[in-house]
């Protein structure tokens, strides 16, 4: 009876995590009828279909109230001074805090919409993140915020046309935003560098479950992004879009297929397979908006980090004895830094993840292992509560090299 009754914690676990991934709710930002390329107003929309479920901001029309970190009132009605400034690129929506996190394009603030209130309330956490030598306080093309994300571990992420400011900003009350500095062009590229203007700069990016980003730039170009080394590696180029579709906003669906959206054109929306990067239209009734961007709370991937998590808490419940091929150590973790040590694992890399029982990842870091024995030591991020969590690793493609259970005390 014990047993059955673990077997179905279990799977009921890993069916709520995705069933998570379904109910997440997307936001475009969109153009305006009569300014279509005045990219400022927040919509509630339904990527499955194309309808436009709900329009959350109008900037020539709704009533707002804005305020800055610091809880001082900076306008409470509809001014030239708008939330959505001169147009907005990036947005990312926060789940865990139901907020809809956004970079204005010329100013590169960075500010959320509160989606758990009925009129339109915006929170400035950061003005001008970058900083401008220019007396108008405008930022030059190459600095505006055109992709961001909230990722896996709980931070958000931004990053500048020319990718040379990869910004990371915290969520919680306290709040942080710092540069991490520009993104490194793997030689896997060949030339195909993510600074280009013409093939890498704008578009949008998403995030995976286990640690790493995705960028889709305005023209097709896909490239992963390692945040620990702000490595960017080519994946490929998106085929079967218009001629004229320009990749602006991208998020993920509930079947962990990638959507994206144009800025430029009214073509609708279409559905890239992660894995071709081939594009197929999404057939709608529905009149088509264009959108600089999308955001909701999934992830690609997730499927898989469920499965990896039901196969730990599986494994954990019903074959205590079973020991990986590397251990970690020290085991309770009561310092600030653990120790993982690869046996019998052939050369090459490896992604660690630390997560907790849900299968939410809380750090991720990439190692390269060249010889037998090698050990890796993993500094801890942040204080983590007491009680019990994983550590994965994974191989390069994605498979579960080992898993551990670990306890914090």
């Amino acid at each position: 009876m014990k047993l059955t009754i673990l077997l179905t914690t279990c799977l009921v676990t890993a069916s709520f995590l995705a069933s998570g991934q379904q109910s997440s709710k997307t936001y475009a930002i969109t153009g305006k009828p009569n300014n279509n390329f005045f990219w400022a107003d927040i919509k509630q929309v339904d990527i499955s279909t194309g309808k436009v479920s709900k329009t959350l901001f109008e900037a020539d029309k709704s009533v707002f109230k804005i305020v800055n970190n610091d809880k001082a009132v900076t306008g409470l009605k509809n001014t030239d001074d708008r939330p959505t400034g001169l147009g907005v690129a990036a947005c990312a929506l926060d789940a865990r805090h139901n907020r809809l996190y956004f970079a204005t394009m010329h100013f590169a603030d960075i500010r959320y919409l509160d989606l758990a209130k009925p009129e339109a309330s915006f929170t400035t956490i950061k003005r001008s993140v970058l900083p401008t030598l220019s007396s108008t306080g405008y930022q030059p093309e190459e600095n505006h915020l055109t992709r961001m994300v909230i990722a896996a571990d709980g931070y958000g992420y931004a990053l500048s046309n020319d990718a040379n400011h990869f910004i990371r900003f915290s969520t919680g009350k306290k709040v942080v935003v710092e540069d991490l500095g520009n993104l490194v062009d793997a030689e896997a590229n060949k030339g195909m560098s993510i600074h280009n203007k013409c093939t890498s700069w704008g578009g949008d990016m998403v995030a995976d479950a286990f640690g790493k980003l995705l960028i889709v730039s305005a023209n097709r170009n896909v490239f992963t992004i390692d945040v620990s080394t702000r490595m960017a590696t080519l994946t490929g180029t998106i085929t079967g879009l218009p001629a004229n579709f320009t990749t602006n906003g991208a998020a993920v669906d509930e079947g962990g297929e990638l959507v994206v959206s144009s800025a430029n054109v009214f073509e609708g929306l279409y559905k890239v397979n992660i894995k071709t990067l081939v594009a197929e239209k999404i057939q709608s009734n529905e009149p088509a908006f264009n959108a600089s961007d999308l955001a909701n709370g999934n992830f690609l991937y997730q499927k898989e980090a469920n499965n990896l998590t039901r196969y730990d808490m599986v494994k954990s419940s019903f074959l205590p004895g079973v020991t990986s091929e590397a251990k970690v150590y020290p085991n309770p973790l009561t310092g600030t830094q653990f120790n993982v040590v690869f046996d019998n694992q052939p050369a090459g890399s490896y992604t660690i993840l630390l997560t907790d029982v849900a299968g939410r990842i809380l750090q991720s870091r990439v190692v390269n292992i060249g010889k037998a024995g090698q050990v890796e030591t993993i500094p801890l991020k942040g204080k983590n509560a007491k009680g019990m969590y994983f550590v994965k690793v994974l191989k390069a493609s994605k498979e579960l090299a080992f898993s551990e259970k670990v306890v914090i005390n």
